[in-house]
């Protein structure tokens, strides 16, 4: 009797089902905002390649363009939400294959990101973000 009264009673089925639910929510929860948090970093960090690549068109030699792209994002860093001034490394000069490119490689460490605490629940991108924007030079 007390067996078939367990197996037909409903009451506490939502509980389970939260039990059961709850994990599987939280991760792609987790997963979401963490992604969401990388892709904003990633996508200042190109927007600022980008600028830097921009910025550098106004040099008349080399020297003076990789001098204007690299001041460019150091001083432009601190308009990013998630970018840490300190973190990012900037290589700027003609690009090998095309002597009429100018290239700006910006790279990041974002391994302050607060992303890195679930790294053993979801899988994460490298810590590392390198992006890089390529603009004809000026004077042709």
């Amino acid at each position: 009797m007390l067996l078939r009264s367990f197996c037909t009673d409903r009451e506490g089925a939502s509980a389970v089902e939260f039990a059961v639910v709850a994990p599987v929510f939280l991760l792609i929860l987790v997963g979401v905002l963490s992604y969401g948090l990388y892709f904003s970093t990633s996508h200042g960090v190109a927007q600022l390649a980008a600028d830097a690549a921009r910025a550098s068109v106004s040099g008349l030699s080399d020297s003076e363009r990789t001098q204007i792209a690299t001041s460019h994002v150091r001083e432009r860093a601190g308009d990013y939400m998630f970018l840490n001034a300190d973190e990012i490394g900037v290589e700027a000069g003609p690009a090998q294959d095309d002597a009429t490119q100018f290239k700006i490689a910006v790279s990041y460490d974002a391994s302050a990101l607060p992303i890195w605490i679930f790294s053993g629940l979801i899988p994460l991108p490298e810590r590392t973000i390198v992006k890089v924007a390529s603009i004809k030079r000026g004077g042709f």
